[in-house]
């Protein structure tokens, strides 16, 4: 969902060994895993070790609801995907989705029932914040409202096989074929701003504010609220193929984040003031992040994650799927304590690469915003798995 930089498409792998190591502090009756993981795919390469019973994570039992009514969601399309990570498969889930879907007691003792803890890597997590971002924006152009949302372009396209180098994940980059018949990369936001698209008929909405729209492309996905009241809920479509920058990273790099004179916060609220404050400098530093999201109007429940289901305030995650099966549980215990709990992994990003990466979301509204902006925290992260399944990772 999140700006373009959140939804990531999967494509199915294929089997190829690798190499597992133990963690420090493993011991012998710890599960260790043979090296069977598919392409892309390193969440046994990082090491896993088994973690507490779930029971003594201590959960809450509010907490524990809202992850069960996520996690219950996420299950059919748990039970028809292939998991990208390699940890899981779908008859792994069998069981504990059947339960969830007739599930009336303690929602902790659901999770301590059907779950073991693991731990990928050194467990170090680090999680950011989302939300739905409200902004005025219109369906139909009118005078103030001259930024457009574009849905996806038809010449969007992957190159077709042996016209160019296959990405990390195996799968074929994004692009498009210019007059010549070549396959080359699309156009990137500078052009994308500068009109590469008009006149094309692909505009979904307009937008006030472009420094708004920019949050918005980041987030995923949002609401344009009209003059008059009117809302219309927009969903990531897709994304141009180029890499996400973050530009809360280009300002840390250039002395513009920290607590000093003329310094901003590190927050998603600092890095719009210094973008406001620096017209110029603002709109070229947003342009060194490349990627520009594509629209779609969304109706009924939402907005929509990388898994397909509603992501839930305060209940989904996004997260790597290459380490984190979407659809399972995931336990924080942050230096943050609002995103201390359970979670559930339906949403991905560009900027959530790695283990124990995640990105917390938190809804819509002014409070959402402001805790979204704000929200860094470091602590421990624990992956939840139907039992048996380190086990049977290990071959034992």
């Amino acid at each position: 969902m999140r700006g373009g930089q959140r939804l990531v498409a999967l494509a199915l792998v294929v089997l190829l060994g690798a190499c597992v190591r133990l963690l420090p502090g493993q011991t012998p009756s710890t599960p260790s895993v043979k090296p069977v993981t598919p392409v892309g795919a390193i969440a046994l390469t990082a090491g896993l070790k088994a973690g507490p019973p779930v029971e003594r994570l201590g959960m809450a039992s509010g907490d524990a609801r809202l992850a069960l009514v996520s996690f219950g969601e996420s299950c059919p399309r748990l039970l028809a995907r292939t998991d990208a990570s390699g940890l899981t498969r779908q008859a792994d889930w069998q069981l504990p989705c059947e339960a969830a879907g007739r599930w009336t007691g303690d929602a902790g003792a659901f999770f301590a029932t059907y779950f073991e803890t693991v731990q990928v890597g050194e467990g170090d997590a680090f999680a950011t914040g989302y939300f739905e971002q409200e902004i005025e924006g219109v369906e139909r152009r009118q005078p103030g409202y001259d930024v457009p949302v574009y849905g996806m372009p038809a010449d969007l396209v992957r190159a077709r096989p042996g016209e160019s180098e296959p990405l990390e994940s195996g799968k074929l980059p994004q692009g498009r074929y210019d007059e010549s018949g070549r396959f080359v990369p699309y156009y990137d936001r500078a052009e994308i701003e500068q009109g590469a698209l008009m006149g094309r008929g692909l505009e979904i909405g307009w937008a006030r504010d472009p420094v708004e729209f920019f949050f918005v492309q980041i987030q995923g996905s949002g609401r344009l609220r009209a003059p008059d009241g009117t809302v219309v809920r927009i969903g990531y479509a897709g994304q141009n193929g180029h890499p996400y920058t973050g530009i809360g990273g280009l300002m840390r790099e250039r002395g513009l984040i920290g607590s000093g004179p003329g310094q901003y916060s590190g927050s998603m609220q600092g890095i719009m003031q210094y973008v406001r404050d620096h017209p110029e400098e603002g709109a070229a530093l947003m342009r060194e992040n490349k990627s520009w999201v594509f629209f779609q109007k969304l109706t009924g429940d939402g907005p929509i994650g990388a898994l397909g289901v509603p992501v839930r305030p305060k209940s989904s995650v996004a997260a790597d799927p290459r380490f984190v099966p979407l659809g399972a549980p995931v336990w924080l215990d942050l230096d943050r304590s609002e995103a201390d709990g359970m979670w559930i992994a339906q949403d991905t990003g560009g900027a959530i690469k790695g283990a124990n990466r995640f990105d917390t979301f938190w809804g819509a509204g002014p409070d959402a915003r402001l805790t979204a902006g704000g929200m860094s925290g470091r602590g421990k992260a624990l992956l939840l798995l139907p039992k048996g399944t380190l086990r049977r990772l290990s071959g034992k």
